[in-house]
């Protein structure tokens, strides 16, 4: 109540509170001013070359090809489809990214730490030069090797049969479509679930009686066993879409391209440098006496790291490994420095040719975000559940 008097009575320029107030409010003003002066030059700029703005091109058609499409897309398709081929490119290329870069950096992190000299040098040596290589330079890199040291399609190495290699990439016999096939991923799909249904179930025993129960095998068997027995009750298929060169190329098959391969090399090998060497920070992190203590009860060394050391490291490695991760998901863009078709490379030849800048880099801006906050929310989720809870 004194305090409100006394407020009362002093002039707002000395009162801090008030000040505050009148210092973020014309902040706010100033910041409004600028947006509606830079949204007014805009419209009148673009008015006056006679650039038609909107997200109406998005439904024009593209005329342009993109290699690679996971999806069926063709010239004919609109600027829209094209853009959603390219971020489709995008989360291809970060997601395995991600993937073989998490258990890369994992290994040579452990790898870091070995008392073999020879191990932990040669584990040294690849983090020194890879994080201190551009990851833009690895990228020319691994494009040179594909192109200059690999042979022409008629003269492709074949190191077994129905799979090929040379200057257009890796291509190699797969499964033939088949309606059975469907129903293998979906059954495949349900022993995932299954296997992290029984996990739980194997922590609930655990904590119960102290078992030890392998749910991990048979977690691991019933993904494999319910595509078998899917593909058996189909009868078996085993036709193969076997690569047949015809011409300058091969036909059939499936090709994975030297611009996917090399940005994917090059952004698996920048980003597990750094991964190693937050494993490495995060396993020094645990306390000595936790890993002797685990040593006493008879624990074997690889069991004191799966079970004692990695589970309480992995509240000091998931902050910054997330940090890698969004950093791979948006070192991918330079993709277009290759000739591979990213989300990037396709938004530029959708300006180019309908002249619309701003909406394109606008909707550059939105994927982006929206893939980097989706994977911000994931780990956020997984740190919380990881972190320890106390009493």
């Amino acid at each position: 109540m004194a305090t409100t008097e006394y407020r009362s009575k002093v002039p707002f320029w000395r009162d801090p509170v008030k000040r505050g107030h009148l210092f973020q409010a014309a902040v706010l003003l100033t910041a409004l001013a600028i947006g509606y002066t830079l949204f007014v030059n805009t419209q009148a700029n673009l008015q006056r070359q006679s650039i038609a703005t909107g997200f109406g091109f998005l439904e024009r058609e593209a005329g342009f090809e993109i290699a690679e499409p996971p999806i069926p897309y063709s010239a004919a398709d609109t600027y829209g489809r094209a853009l959603l081929v390219g971020a489709l490119n995008t989360l291809k290329v970060s997601s395995v990214g991600i993937f073989f870069s998490l258990i890369l950096g994992t290994i040579i992190g452990i790898s870091r730490l070995s008392h073999n000299w020879l191990v932990s040098r040669l584990s040294v040596a690849f983090i020194e030069v890879m994080q201190n290589i551009p990851v833009l330079l690895q990228l020319f890199f691994w494009y040179a090797i594909f192109y200059e040291a690999f042979p022409s399609p008629r003269q492709a190495l074949n190191p077994l049969p129905g799979l090929f290699l040379c200057n257009r990439g890796l291509i190699f016999a797969v499964p033939a479509a088949h309606p059975s096939h469907v129903w293998m991923l979906a059954a495949a799909g349900v022993g995932i679930v299954g296997w992290f249904l029984l996990v739980r179930w194997g922590h609930r025993v655990q904590d119960r009686t102290g078992r030890l129960l392998p749910v991990h095998r048979m977690g691991m068997a019933l993904t494999v066993l319910l595509p078998l027995a899917v593909w058996l009750l189909a009868g078996a298929p085993t036709a193969m879409d076997v690569p047949v060169l015809r011409g300058f190329n091969f036909r059939g098959g499936l090709t994975v391209s030297p611009e996917f391969s090399a940005l994917l090399i090059g952004l698996i090998l920048y980003t597990s440098a750094f991964v190693a060497e937050i494993v490495r920070a995060g396993i020094q992190a645990v306390s000595k006496g936790q890993i002797e203590a685990a040593m006493s009860i008879g624990l074997k060394p690889g069991q004191v790291l799966r079970l004692v050391v990695l589970p309480q490291a992995l509240r000091v490695i998931i902050p910054p490994v997330t940090s890698q991760m969004l950093n791979l998901t948006k070192n991918s863009s330079l993709a277009i420095a290759i000739g591979y078709a990213d989300f990037v490379s396709v938004a530029n030849t959708t300006i180019n040719q309908t002249g619309q800048a701003i909406e394109g880099v606008a909707l550059i801006m939105l994927v982006y975000l929206f893939f980097s906050l989706s994977t911000s929310l994931f780990m956020n989720w997984y740190n919380k559940k990881m972190a320890l809870v106390e009493r």
